[in-house]
């Protein structure tokens, strides 16, 4: 099956580039994002992906102003090319592949519509592979990058019209390919056996006036590092400035450290101090969190109960919803999978940026026990 990327030296087996390299239904493609208004009042996520052995794409916009979450959700029939990113009238374009994507949202019966284009102010960095095993099965194993930007554009919905104005609307763009379970998983087999299980996930991008930071953190149950990378990544006034994919001035750090305390009622997390320990001198950086809000990425469909990833929807669908951040339940599995909007300082730096949490299953050092259990 032969598509438009066919035509470029990129192959890394004798199949056409459209041929996944595993046969594992939960394999996918990716895009995300995430945009905020530099005084921490707004937030703005965006995701879309591509399952090519479900054949299905989808993609969701939400966004929180004045104390409500907004969402916009699609989905719909994968066709046989890739680089077809178009689902019913959201489409996301590469303007310029590691520097600017565009995406547009034409009109539909939802009311919703948007023009906005992404610009990295950093360089892009890689995240390390990530495997998670469930018993002998592989159910995580993908590769991520990061960049952080800034939007430009509107987004509509209703008689409501919210413009980005570049610096104004500092954001993240993260690249994921792999496999990652999806709703429903296999049902095939004998039930699996009771085993401890579970996740403890910290991804921090931040931004300062005069320097980009990303932290990330993925720890098992006992609080062992299973995989981090953290790194100051140098800012640029124009995408035309960047100094290639990846920049060769980014500083490298080690020793990811964390101290959170978590609400009384649930394991939404309510203060956070995150460090690490620059490798090329030895100095040691703390970043102090101040909570603004808290988005639910089921909004772009993470743990949705109806528009979650990958699930059939027909041959096009469109969806649109909202909720008062004061109404939703944290203690619901659908809602645990959160970014917490921040103001963050550095030393004499401030900044915005988010801290996304998933914490699902024991995690030892803060004394979670069962599945979604709140401390205590």
């Amino acid at each position: 099956m032969l598509s438009l990327f066919d035509d470029y030296p990129v192959h890394q087996t004798p199949d056409p580039i459209a041929v996944p390299a595993s046969s594992d239904r939960d394999v996918y493609e990716r895009y995300w994002f995430n945009g905020y208004s530099s005084d921490a009042s707004t937030y703005l996520g965006v995701a879309t992906a591509y399952y090519p052995h479900l054949g299905i794409k989808d993609c969701g916009i939400s966004f929180v102003i004045d104390g409500v979450q907004h969402a916009f959700h699609a989905s719909a029939r994968a066709t046989d090319e890739p680089t077809d990113l178009q689902i019913g009238p959201f489409r996301l374009e590469i303007v310029e592949p590691m520097r600017s994507c565009r995406l547009t949202l034409d009109d539909n019966e939802t009311g919703w519509k948007a023009d906005l284009l992404f610009q990295g102010r950093t360089a892009n960095i890689e995240e390390p592979r990530h495997t998670w095993m469930h018993g002998l099965r592989r159910v995580m194993d993908t590769t991520r990058f990061t960049q952080l930007g800034h939007w430009t554009g509107s987004l509509t919905y209703g008689e409501e019209t919210i413009h980005f104005t570049g610096t104004d609307m500092p954001g993240t763009k993260d690249r994921s390919w792999g496999l990652r379970p999806l709703v429903g998983g296999d049902p095939r087999g004998a039930p699996p056996l009771p085993r401890e299980t579970g996740l403890f996930f910290l991804w921090a991008p931040l931004h300062f006036d005069d320097l980009g930071v990303h932290y990330q953190l993925f720890e098992d149950t006992k609080g062992r590092p299973l995989y981090t990378v953290g790194a100051f990544l140098p800012v640029y006034d124009s995408i035309a400035d960047l100094p290639g994919v990846e920049d060769p001035g980014a500083t490298h750090m080690r020793n990811l450290e964390h101290r959170v305390t978590f609400s009384d009622t649930s394991r939404m997390i309510e203060t956070a101090q995150l460090a690490f320990t620059s490798i090329d001198d030895g100095t040691r950086h703390e970043i102090e969190f101040e909570k603004q809000f808290t988005y639910r990425m089921k909004g772009i469909g993470y743990s949705h109960p109806e528009w979650g990833h990958g699930q059939w929807k027909g041959e096009v669908a469109v969806g649109a919803e909202q909720w008062s951040l004061d109404s939703v339940d944290d203690t619901s599995f659908e809602n645990q999978h959160v970014q917490h909007l921040m103001k963050v300082r550095m030393g004499e730096r401030t900044g915005v940026g988010v801290l996304e949490q998933n914490i699902l299953g024991p995690y030892r050092p803060y004394g979670l026990t069962g599945a979604i259990r709140p401390p205590g």
